[in-house]
């Protein structure tokens, strides 16, 4: 009786020491997708916009109003 559990649980640690490893493995991949697919979408501009274009944007869309954006139009230009 002694050596039929020694050889289940050995033959169970195996099975379930490769288990666990390839749900971890699995995982990573799971993991690793999920990220690139959300990487791609974002893909970085190659351009840098200038600060009197981030401000332009900024009065455009009402962020500030018409002295704040010649104030500081003056600003960037000196």
């Amino acid at each position: 009786m002694y050596g039929m559990i020694g050889t289940g649980m050995n033959g169970m640690s195996w099975g379930m020491g490769f288990g666990w490893l390839a749900g971890l493995v699995i995982l990573v991949i799971i993991i690793w997708a999920v990220i690139k697919s959300i990487n791609s979408g974002n893909s970085v501009p190659t351009e840098r916009k200038s600060a009197l274009d981030i401000l332009k944007e900024r009065y455009a869309r009402g962020e500030i109003n018409k002295d704040e954006f010649e104030e500081k139009k003056s600003v960037l230009s000196h």
